[in-house]
């Protein structure tokens, strides 16, 4: 879909939502105030907190945990991967043009997620690599056919979606594939983006 049409339909979506465009004025974009991303349970539009004295609360402030586990991850977990930014994750979702996933674990995944990300734990990845295009052979997983994906997890120093990447590399994920989403949920909740509990 062309931006001018994305643009377009995101201001009728926000008039009939009661919302005009001028009215946001802490934006995505200085043309994109929201974005309208499909879900299981139909459309979710992801916006900013229009509150500019809002502050990140409870663990999500926290900037320093022990080293190990809490290391800072790299922006590369695997070579192939494709590090991407809010930017690039809201164009995925918006377009439906990978999936995008939730490696933490399910209680993390309950307290609240990014609009159109499914759930698939860290510890479970492995598993379910039939959710994602690929298919069970002999060896393990054939993945000619596996989906374009972007991983997250909590934030820069969260290893939950490294650690799911490189176990789906080495069972047959191809890396080119694969985008990593390193800021993660603390890095979601500092822009004051949009968040859904499932």
């Amino acid at each position: 879909m062309a931006f001018g049409r994305i643009v377009a339909l995101t201001a009728l979506l926000l008039a009939a939502a009661g919302a005009r465009a001028e009215d946001i004025k802490v934006g995505i974009g200085p043309d994109r105030p929201v974005v309208t991303v499909p879900t299981e349970a139909g459309p979710v539009e992801i916006r900013r907190d229009q509150n500019p004295q809002a502050r990140l609360e409870g663990d999500w402030a926290l900037t320093s945990r022990e080293c190990p586990p809490f290391c800072i991850q790299p922006m590369v977990p695997a070579e192939g991967v494709t590090p991407i930014g809010e930017l690039e994750l809201l164009d995925l979702l918006e377009g439906g043009e990978a999936v995008v996933i939730d490696s933490r674990t399910q209680d993390w995944f309950r307290g609240g997620t990014i609009p159109g990300a499914i759930n698939i734990p860290y510890t479970e990845i492995a598993d379910r690599l039939g959710d994602l295009g690929c298919e069970p052979d002999f060896d393990g997983w054939d993945c000619e056919g596996a989906k374009e994906v972007a991983l997250f997890c909590n934030g820069l120093w969260c290893g939950q979606s490294p650690s799911a990447i490189r176990v789906m590399i080495g069972v047959g994920y191809p890396p080119e594939r694969i985008r990593y989403y390193r800021g993660g949920m603390q890095s979601w909740r500092l822009l004051g983006l949009t968040v859904v509990e499932p």
